[in-house]
C-alpha cells in the first residue's frame, strides 16, 4: 500500500486500498459528471475526484466498501485531495476491513490489565464466577478488545468499548469509596458488564456497522441476555441486581437502585466528556 493518508504530501502519486466511507455522483459547472469520494485509513480521511468516466467508475463499488485506487494528490482550496485516475472494488481477502477502522490510542493490553485488576475488586462469590464466565472466554474477550463504543460519537474505534468500560469501572470503584453504602460489588460487576451486548452490536467493515441483532435488539437487550445466560445456576439476588444496573443504564425505566443510579450517571459522565474532547461541547 502507499504512504498512510495522514503522511500524504501534494504532488504525490498514490497507489493503494482504502475505505470508501462517502461516495457522490455530482455534476460539474460545466455540466461534466465527476466522482466525489471520502477514503480512510487508519490514520485519517482524504477527499478524491475522478473527473473521466466518472458514471463508469460509480459502477464499480458503493460507499463502505475497501476500494482500489490510482492517482496523484494536489491541493484544491488549500485543502489536501487526492484526484482520481482509477478506482475499483478491493479483494477484501487481501486485506482485513478492520485494518482500515481507527483504533484506540491508549494501549489495549493495558486496558485489558486494569480490566481485570477492577473485577478483582469485586468479592462476592456469584458476581465473581458471573466475571470470570465472561472474562475466560476467549472468544468473548477478543470480541470485547476489538469493539467501538459507537458509530460515531465517544470512543468510536477499535478498542473504545475496553477503554470506555474501563474508566466506568473505576468510576465506580471510587465512587463506592466516596459513598460506601453502596454495594461495590454489584456496582462494579455492573459497570463492568453494563455494555457487553456491544460485542453482539456492531458489524465492522471498511465503516462501523450495526449487526441484525444491534439494530433490531440493541446493546441493552443484549446485553442481559448475555448476563442472563452466563448466570444460570447462580441464584442471587445480587446478580439480578446487576441486571437491573445492565437494563436501566441509559435511564430506561424506573431506578430500583442507588447502584442503578450511579451506574446511569457515571456512564454518561465518561460519555460525555469524552465525547466533548474528541467531538467539542454541543
Amino acid at each position: 500500500m502507499s504512504s498512510a493518508i495522514a503522511e500524504l504530501q501534494a504532488g504525490q502519486p498514490v497507489e493503494g486500498v482504502f475505505a470508501c466511507t462517502r461516495k457522490d455522483l455530482l455534476t460539474a459547472r460545466t455540466g461534466t459528471p465527476y466522482l466525489a469520494l471520502e477514503l480512510r485509513d487508519r490514520s485519517g480521511t482524504i477527499r478524491a475526484r475522478a473527473f473521466r468516466d466518472a458514471q463508469l467508475l460509480a459502477s464499480g463499488f458503493d460507499r463502505g466498501d475497501l476500494v482500489w485506487v490510482a492517482g496523484r494528490t494536489g491541493r484544491f482550496r488549500e485543502e489536501l485531495q487526492l484526484e482520481l485516475s482509477a478506482v475499483r472494488r478491493a479483494d477484501t481477502e487481501a486485506a482485513a476491513p478492520e485494518e482500515f477502522l481507527p483504533r484506540a490510542y491508549r494501549d489495549v493490553e493495558e486496558l485489558d490489565g486494569f480490566l481485570e485488576h477492577l473485577a478483582r475488586e469485586v468479592h462476592d462469590p456469584a458476581l465473581t464466577q458471573l466475571l470470570a464466565r465472561f472474562l475466560d472466554d476467549d472468544v468473548f474477550r477478543a470480541a470485547f478488545r476489538r469493539a467501538p463504543c459507537t458509530r460515531d460519537g465517544h470512543h468510536a474505534y477499535l478498542g473504545g468499548l475496553l477503554e470506555h468500560t474501563v474508566a466506568v469501572a473505576t468510576l465506580a470503584q471510587e465512587t463506592c469509596i466516596l459513598h460506601p453504602r453502596l454495594d461495590s460489588d454489584v456496582l462494579v460487576s455492573a459497570a463492568i458488564l453494563h455494555d457487553a451486548g456491544k460485542t453482539r452490536e456492531w458489524d465492522l467493515g471498511a465503516e462501523i456497522g450495526r449487526s441484525d441483532e444491534g439494530r433490531l435488539l440493541g446493546h441493552v437487550a443484549l446485553g442481559d441476555q448475555l448476563v442472563a445466560e452466563r448466570a444460570r445456576g447462580l441464584a442471587s439476588e445480587r446478580v439480578l441486581a446487576v441486571r437491573h444496573c445492565v437494563l436501566t443504564h441509559h435511564g430506561d425505566g424506573r431506578f430500583c437502585s442507588a447502584e442503578a443510579l450511579a451506574l446511569h450517571r457515571l456512564n454518561a459522565l465518561d460519555a460525555g466528556v469524552k465525547g466533548a474532547l474528541e467531538h467539542g461541547l454541543r
